[in-house]
């Protein structure tokens, strides 16, 4: 099967932390040879991986100490809560238990393309409860576990919960846990989700505690950047990221920039006004490893030389009557901007949903056709992801590839009028 050959490939990859190039020249084949191996099947330029081929890259993957940085053991304990598994926040996560679920992802993509179905899931029941406005998000996570084979019950805001009658976090927590078999939970208050944990032995999925964190889509664009490099013959060590925009307010960048801390001698450019700039915290977190970090609010100085440009939206619902001086229609990322200083190569990321009003200080939707523009292949990694997640804690993972099967309808070639057949994903 093709996406069994892509899986191991992509897994060999990752743990022996090679480019495209250097792993084609490991195995002894041309880079062509190898990414007719990683195309999906639906390709007319698809090609089997030879036997011996694929027996000697399962040999190089077992001469991989056990000791190694990677590790093939999935449900690995540094993404359990206090003995149960919950995902709460990026910092559960080593690098190994990273590449690990990545792997498992990997294993979705032929069921997120809609081209395989699994009910391994089937039965299950997923709460939904969402305290504070999401459509991506909450829909993502819904999309993931209906194809895992589950379903779904969906709250949103707090006016259509009990908690506007004064119920307590413990409560409804505890009460939902009887009725569901994992909550995902968005409140807009940080450190909120790790309450819904103390009163239930359900899986708990943090997607979003105010300005806190979002460890979900810090995995999904960790996935996306390791993608996107792929192609282009880059590896997330030694990189340079540039981060834009709300970094004092904006969670996903606090996930990510801590995630992205695991891996080796990045360069951070931190760019914002200096009231939104990243938090004490993070930034102690960050510097720990041999990174370098720069902050500036200068957008077209920051973004030279980046390997992937981070953008985000202002949080403003995060404010009270905090000053927000600097952040103007200037601080935008738009065509213009992008010619002038990224390179060909340059991924431009943003977590959604963005302003794309003309003249908001956000990422311009003059991009939309620019194909370093990365934003709705992030959203669809999100499914795979959010399936790799799920499968994991709740003990699944391992069975997923035995129980696919062809999809009976006919899936989609293109999601959205100007994609390339599913965003070029292999």
């Amino acid at each position: 099967m093709q996406a069994q050959q892509q899986t191991l490939l992509r897994d060999a990859m990752r743990r022996l932390n090679m480019t495209r190039d250097a792993f084609a020249n490991r195995i002894g084949v041309s880079r062509r040879a190898l990414d007719t191996w990683l195309l999906p099947d639906e390709s007319a330029e698809s090609r089997a991986m030879p036997e011996i081929a694929s027996r000697y890259v399962m040999e190089l993957v077992e001469r991989i100490p056990s000791g190694d940085e990677y590790t093939q053991r999935v449900y690995s304990p540094s993404i359990l809560h206090e003995g149960r598994p919950h995902l709460l926040s990026v910092d559960q996560f080593s690098r190994d238990s990273v590449e690990a679920l990545f792997q498992v992802a990997d294993t979705m993509q032929p069921i997120a393309r809609r081209q395989k179905i699994t009910r391994v899931l089937e039965g299950a029941v997923l709460a939904n409860l969402f305290f504070e406005a999401s459509t991506r998000t909450r829909v993502s996570f819904g999309a993931a576990f209906c194809r895992l084979g589950g379903s779904v019950c969906d709250t949103t805001g707090f006016t259509f919960s009990s908690m506007a009658k004064g119920e307590s976090i413990y409560d409804t927590s505890r009460v939902i846990s009887g009725y569901a078999d994992a909550l995902v939970v968005r409140h807009p208050e940080k450190g909120s989700v790790a309450e819904f944990v103390r009163a239930t032995n359900v899986p708990v999925i943090n997607a979003g505690d105010g300005p806190g964190e979002h460890p979900s889509q810090a995995l999904l664009d960790l996935y996306t950047i390791q993608r996107e490099f792929s192609r282009v013959g880059k590896i997330v060590d030694g990189s340079h990221i540039a981060m834009v925009g709300d970094l004092k307010y904006g969670r996903t960048v606090h996930s990510l920039a801590k995630l992205l801390a695991l891996y080796r001698g990045l360069k951070f450019t931190l760019i914002s006004p200096t009231s939104l700039e990243m938090p004490a915290s993070i930034l102690d977190q960050i510097t720990r490893g041999d990174h370098v970090i720069e902050q500036t609010n200068d957008l077209q100085t920051g973004l030279k030389g980046a390997d992937v440009v981070y953008a985000t939206r202002i949080q403003k619902e995060r404010f009270a009557d905090e000053s927000i001086e600097g952040y103007t229609p200037d601080f935008q990322i738009n065509q213009a901007l992008v010619d002038s200083v990224c390179g060909p190569d340059t991924l431009i990321m943003h977590p959604l949903p963005r302003d794309g009003r003309p003249g908001a200080n956000d990422l311009s939707t003059d991009l939309n056709h620019d194909p370093r523009l990365a934003i709705f292949r992030q959203t669809d990694n999100g499914i795979p992801v959010r399936m790799a997640i799920f499968a994991v804690l709740l003990g699944v993972e391992r069975q997923v590839q035995h129980s696919m099967r062809d999809a009976a309808w006919k899936s989609p070639a293109y999601i959205g009028p100007d994609d390339a057949v599913f965003h070029g994903i292999d």
